[in-house]
């Protein structure tokens, strides 16, 4: 069930699902010309092209149509690199598949009145699909040392996602929203009573294996009450907020620009469903935004930012109505909407 190693990953059966790009050949594939970099991070893009060769997910390629560069990514940890594939003029070329995600904030909601979870991570899961053998040298791309192709699919590639989540969505097709919830390559198996966990795990774990899908033991968690699923943290009374997303806010100093202003509303989007009445608890933020108000960080807005820190220093849970419970809805609309339904009224419209 578990891939230790790269060499561990079979691979999905392309007679099940492989990465096609679907190139419109009414578009002219671009061949990039190399770009230079620095010796030292020439040593870095060259150790990864090794072990990309020694788990088999690229070969050498002589000629093709279609060349990318690579280009360096500097990751959280200080001095950590990743290398990724500039595939955005091969990306103009595909169409897009219009194959839908599933929806986070539905997913994250599904997973609250549980008593038991179990979080499953697909090892390299966009690398477990191959890629279509027509399509293998349209991923090219070029190095200092040669030009390489992917066997598997790779990640920024336009349709990458959307062949992921057609994958998992076919293998648990039976089991999605009633024992399991899947987004990508994550996965949750989910129980309401605790007896009926190790089955719902035993049938999540049949099919990954009839598949081929192999999980990453250093990102799984199996058995527990709670845990982070997709950015939050899910437990049986209900939904929290990210604390990482929380000391964004707290951690803010009063905003003096605009762009600083637009920071904050960003990180208070993220947290919305979480706040009560966030249209009142925001509305100065986005007041001192609009045009001839730029660059304007009133008292108003001074007062809400710091009524807004103190609000978040509460726990933030999201729970599911309770039968019986009163249940308060809270409307935001602005004064020309009532208006002009007291004027339908009146009208008798």
């Amino acid at each position: 069930m578990f891939a230790w190693s790269p060499s561990d990953m079979p691979g999905i059966d392309p007679n099940i699902i492989c990465h096609r790009l679907h190139v419109n050949l009414a578009c002219k594939l671009v061949a990039q010309k190399r770009r230079n970099f620095a010796p030292e991070r020439v040593a870095i893009i060259e150790a990864e092209i090794d072990k990309l060769l020694a788990a088999d997910f690229i070969e050498e390629v002589s000629c093709s149509e279609s060349l990318a560069n690579v280009v360096l990514v500097a990751k959280q940890e200080k001095g950590k690199w990743r290398v990724c594939v500039d595939y955005t003029d091969l990306n103009k070329a595909c169409p897009k598949d219009n194959f839908p995600l599933s929806r986070i904030d539905q997913l994250v909601d599904s997973t609250s009145g549980n008593q038991l979870l179990s979080f499953m991570d697909a090892y390299s899961g966009y690398n477990q699909n191959l890629m279509h053998e027509d399509d293998k040298t349209r991923t090219s791309f070029i190095i200092e040392r040669g030009t390489y192709c992917y066997k598997v699919m790779p990640f920024g590639l336009k349709n990458a996602g959307a062949t992921c989540q057609r994958l998992v969505n076919k293998i648990f097709k039976e089991q999605i929203g009633k024992t399991m919830e899947v987004y990508l390559d994550d996965m949750l198996v989910k129980a309401p009573k605790r007896a009926n966990h190790i089955k719902n795990l035993a049938e999540a774990f049949s099919l990954l294996r009839q598949y081929r899908m192999m999980l990453n033991p250093s990102k799984c968690t199996f058995g527990v009450s709670s845990g982070r699923f997709l950015g939050y943290l899910v437990r049986k009374l209900g939904i929290e907020a990210h604390p990482h997303q929380i000391k964004a806010i707290l951690e803010m100093k009063s905003p003096s620009t605009v762009k600083e202003i637009q920071s904050l509303t960003g990180r208070a989007a993220a947290l919305n469903r979480f706040f009560s009445r966030s249209t009142d608890k925001c509305k100065p933020f986005f007041k001192a935004l609009k045009k001839g108000q730029r660059d304007k960080w009133e008292d108003e807005c001074e007062v809400a930012f710091q009524n807004l820190k103190t609000y978040l220093t509460s726990p933030l849970l999201l729970s599911k109505p309770v039968l019986g419970e009163d249940l308060y809805v809270y409307l935001a609309v602005s004064n020309s909407a009532v208006s002009s339904a007291l004027i339908r009224e009146e009208l008798g419209a």
